[in-house]
């Protein structure tokens, strides 16, 4: 007598046994275009790897070390001496590892250095150009630090040395961040002056926008604010057009010399003469 039940029961589990072996077949061993491409990426995965190795490799050998610094451009206030002990102290690694960013900013951190450009040059060099601040005047030291002003009207810490102390530079004086506009107004005063055979000593603005000059003959001139009406300009063509005159009728001299020469008055000006000090 056959039972229908089992029957039945043994059928379900061929059929069970059928779909595992049918879901083995559609394995990752069974399908050749997604081995390949597994391949393929770990090949290039590999090959990547031992190219950055070897890279890093060759970046530390000997021969790549840098031996040179290379000065292109002329630097009479920067010496060799300050040039070799950055180049020993602040340039590190090799050919390809080395900061030229940390490089530059080492270089520019030496006084008198305004800019400075560092590049590569294979195999073992680096070249160097430095820009030099142009010294236009002397400006209030700071903390004890004697402080110039550049061609740009910039401030940096630097002093003269014996050199050069017989160039004579103007004297600045203002608040702080005004070195620019008595730059741009010193050379307006010494166009102004150079028809009567003067040059500014020293150039001052009070903290209320007052100007004042030094003349190389030492007369103070007083030239006020700026105004509408009354602008410095004029008060300095005034000046200079009433300069031979004023000293005539004082009869300026060596003993009684001109001292001061006040603008500020819209329709004159005023006088004082006096001895040597």
């Amino acid at each position: 007598m056959v039972s229908l039940p089992k029957l039945a029961k043994a059928d379900k589990g061929a059929r069970n046994s059928r779909a595992i072996s049918s879901a083995d077949s559609d394995g990752f061993w069974q399908r050749p275009a997604l081995m390949n491409l597994v391949a393929d990426g770990l090949f290039v995965t590999g090959g990547f790897l031992l190219l950055w190795t070897a890279a890093i490799y060759l970046q530390q050998l000997p021969a790549f070390s840098l031996r040179h610094v290379v000065v292109v451009s002329v630097t009479p206030q920067v010496s060799r001496q300050q040039i070799e002990y950055v180049a020993k102290t602040a340039i590190t690694g090799n050919f390809f590892t080395v900061d030229l960013a940390a490089t530059r900013a080492a270089y520019q951190a030496l006084p008198w250095v305004r800019k400075a450009e560092v590049r590569r040059i294979w195999p073992d060099v680096l070249e160097l150009t430095i820009e030099q601040h142009q010294a236009v005047a002397h400006w209030p030291p700071h903390e004890d630090e004697p402080r110039l002003v550049n061609s740009f009207g910039e401030v940096f810490v630097a002093s003269l040395d014996a050199a050069d102390e017989s160039i004579q530079l103007p004297i600045f004086d203002g608040p702080e961040g005004t070195a620019p506009r008595l730059l741009e107004r010193f050379i307006e005063f010494k166009t102004g002056l150079a028809s009567i055979a003067r040059v500014p000593t020293a150039v001052w603005l009070s903290p209320r926008d007052a100007w004042r000059l030094t003349l190389d003959d030492g007369v103070r001139l007083e030239l006020g604010r700026d105004q509408v009406k009354h602008p410095v300009a004029d008060r300095l063509a005034r000046f200079v057009a009433s300069y031979p005159i004023a000293r005539a009728q004082l009869r300026a001299t060596p003993q009684t010399p001109l001292q001061v020469v006040d603008m500020r008055y819209p329709n004159g000006f005023a006088l004082r003469a006096g001895g040597k000090a």
